[in-house]
């Protein structure tokens, strides 16, 4: 059993790894010492703070620490398929981290695959 987890807390979130429509994380600050390539990770959904599903086991493909405003439109797509821009992402880290984020801020983007 992996001792790394990768926490996602929507429930939107969870279906979308579920159909494999959500193939990377973009998480605020660099991550990078954390999660490395090669690494096998639980995929785990839930409220923070309280239970978790396990959705899957993944091994982490790429770690890539950048700019918000450098992501491209197909790695947002990766994190969240309903979103494209970087306007757009800034929002929806700014609300699940409860702070203003702007294209200047650090992200790390984790892409993964599931383990079968």
């Amino acid at each position: 059993m992996p001792s790394y987890a990768l926490n996602f807390y929507s429930p939107l979130v969870e279906a979308q790894l579920r159909s494999h429509r959500k193939t990377a994380t973009i998480r605020l600050g660099d991550k990078s010492r954390k999660y490395q390539k090669g690494m096998i990770v639980s995929v785990l959904a839930g409220a923070r703070f309280g239970p978790r599903q396990h959705v899957f086991d993944a091994v982490i493909d790429k770690v890539e620490v950048k700019r918000l405003g450098d992501l491209s439109p197909r790695e947002i797509e990766h994190d969240n398929p309903e979103i494209r821009r970087v306007e757009e992402m800034a929002s929806f880290l700014g609300a699940l981290y409860n702070r203003e984020v702007t294209s200047e801020d650090t992200v790390t983007v984790i892409r993964f695959s599931q383990i079968k």
